[in-house]
């Protein structure tokens, strides 16, 4: 069934090949986990091989503002050696003195969307910090957040729905289905909220399935897409735990690739794989 559908990975990082391992092991630390790959394009591509993945949404987060610039060249310049199968986003940094040179830069660079993580960038998703950003962006660029995580208080729904309606016309995709960690708030607080959009990514591994797919089809199949979050995760595994909740092709398909092409609007999109490289 899968080999007739897109099927994109719409949440990777990936890190130069000098500092990836350290990066992938840093942020295994803030989840107290261990990583399953190295964080290089190289490893994802050969994962994604083996389950026939076409596509990745690929970005990183700055945890300082002074690595925006060089975080978003590496990004914009594997995007361009992948050959149509990387779309890109770039990062921002809230507490930057350059907030609009780093969003023209970011778009002259041929970057599609912005990644933001307050979790670890240490600033409330709500702050009038972050305010700028999506003054800076509605409208044209959309935002991946990590949403969620009942250790902090820096990204959860609470702090998430004033922005949605501050920014009507903000696209906002909700990493983790909406609230990693706190997947029920983050279900009766964020569903049917129109510019809102989620990932599945670093939740199918903590829900059973019946919930996992209670939450999907109740935010709607059409507004989720499957996503790894690589090197956490392996795509491939992930890929599998999705396919285990026994929904309908029609919902698949959304779900695995198209939903991806349209919230991002990845007007070439990556071709069709045939579990080899193209």
């Amino acid at each position: 069934m899968i080999r007739n559908m897109l099927v994109i990975d719409a949440h990777c990082h990936i890190y130069p090949p000098k500092i990836a391992g350290k990066a992938a092991e840093g942020t295994a630390r803030f989840y107290d986990t261990k990583t399953f790959y190295d964080g290089t394009v190289a490893s994802l591509i050969a994962d994604g091989r083996e389950s026939a993945i076409d596509g990745y949404v690929v970005q990183s987060v700055a945890t300082a503002p002074k690595q925006v610039s060089s975080i978003n060249r590496f990004i914009a310049e594997e995007v361009r050696k992948s050959g149509g199968r990387l779309f890109g986003l770039g990062t921002l940094h809230p507490y930057s003195p350059t907030l609009e040179r780093d969003v023209e830069e970011l778009v002259r660079l041929g970057l599609h969307g912005v990644k933001l993580h307050p979790d670890i960038q240490k600033v409330r998703v709500d702050d009038p910090c972050c305010m700028k950003i999506y003054e800076l962006c509605r409208g044209k660029l959309p935002i991946l957040i990590h949403t969620g995580d009942k250790r902090y208080d820096y990204s959860n729904p609470n702090r998430l729905v004033p922005v949605l309606k501050a920014f009507p016309d903000l696209t906002v995709i909700g990493a983790h289905l909406g609230g990693y960690s706190v997947w029920d708030d983050a279900y009766d607080k964020l569903k049917g909220i129109d510019n809102l959009f989620f990932d599945c990514c670093s939740s199918l591994t903590f829900l059973d399935r019946d919930k996992a797919a209670e939450i999907i089809r109740g935010y709607g199949t059409e507004r989720v897409m499957f996503g790894s979050d690589y090197p956490m995760w392996s795509p491939k595994i992930e890929l599998d735990k999705l396919m285990a909740l026994g929904l309908k092709d029609s919902e698949y398909d959304r779900i695995l690739g198209k939903n991806a092409l349209r919230i991002y609007n990845w007007k070439t999109g990556p071709l069709k794989s045939s579990g080899k490289d193209q």
